[in-house]
């Protein structure tokens, strides 16, 4: 099955005292680049969800944004430091008797006014063991992946039709440059032998001429180009069918397609065979910018 690099997905989650969002995308990319922003206190996180994507991507640059609320919040989320209470209360001691001794009388503090003094409350989130919110996050993510590559599995048989078409496409016009190089074959040879007509007999050497009309044989026959590009068709309609990643090897496949295509043009002697090969370049250069967006 063909993957597009290209995808999205969002969704939502909650766990061990905390509700997250997710939002995955991914555009096209030579190698695999994961950006993941996630929030640093949960213990290992961004580790492990780095190496889950790891396995499930091959190539694309891969953004993830992961965003934590707690479910507890305000006093709950506190806790009471017992040292901090033990000094605020001897503070508290130490001034009313200060205070007596001045005659000086107090009001009596109120343990709602000794809450509020500093340090006797503190928050927790910190020293909270992050574990198994970090295990609930992970436990989330297969559906999150799960989304995602249907979408890039949905994009990539959309691109993989459109493939199969330009491929056809090239087949077709590789058949066709074949019956144009046999028919300008008759053409050639008369254009040759008015050549020689004009030189004069007298002057040409029989043996040298022989020499000469070979290599310009050679060099006109397209046969081995347009068997290799018979050869590239079949091994790209084979990694069209392939499971798994292809991507890097159709870029290396659309190489050697315009380098036959460009042999192709520069061999050729015919106008016919030449615009075949034109459009041979323009329909292996769009075949180029598709193959960019597999993974």
């Amino acid at each position: 099955m063909t993957m597009s690099m290209t995808g999205f997905a969002a969704a939502r989650g909650q766990g061990a005292g905390a509700s997250w969002t997710w939002d995955l995308r991914a555009v096209n990319g030579k190698g695999l680049d994961l950006r993941l922003r996630v929030p640093d206190w949960i213990d290992g996180l961004e580790a492990a969800l780095r190496a889950e994507l790891g396995k499930a991507l091959a190539r694309g640059n891969v953004s993830l944004t992961l965003r934590v609320t707690r479910e507890v919040e305000g006093e709950a989320a506190m806790r009471l430091n017992a040292a901090a209470l033990r000094g605020a209360l001897q503070a508290l001691s130490d001034v009313e008797q200060a205070a007596m001794a001045a005659g000086v009388t107090l009001a009596q503090p109120s343990a709602a006014d000794v809450l509020t003094l500093r340090g006797v409350m503190e928050g927790n989130a910190g020293d909270d063991d992050t574990g198994p919110l970090r295990a609930a996050i992970l436990a989330d993510l297969p559906g999150l992946l799960a989304a995602f590559q249907a979408m890039r599995a949905a994009e990539g048989a959309a691109l993989a039709a459109l493939i199969g078409g330009q491929i056809d496409q090239i087949a077709r016009l590789t058949h066709d440059a074949g019956q144009a190089a046999t028919a300008r074959r008759p053409q050639v040879q008369a254009a040759l032998a008015d050549a020689i007509a004009r030189l004069g007999q007298e002057v040409v050497d029989p043996a040298r001429l022989a020499q000469e009309l070979a290599l310009l044989a050679v060099k006109a026959d397209v046969t081995e180009e347009l068997d290799r590009l018979g050869a590239h068709v079949a091994a790209a309609r084979l990694l069209l069918a392939e499971a798994g990643p292809v991507g890097r090897k159709f870029d290396f496949l659309m190489q050697e397609f315009m380098r036959e295509a460009n042999t192709l043009c520069s061999k050729s002697s015919d106008i016919a065979l030449t615009r075949i090969g034109l459009d041979l370049k323009t329909v292996i250069d769009q075949l180029r910018e598709q193959v960019q967006n597999v993974e």
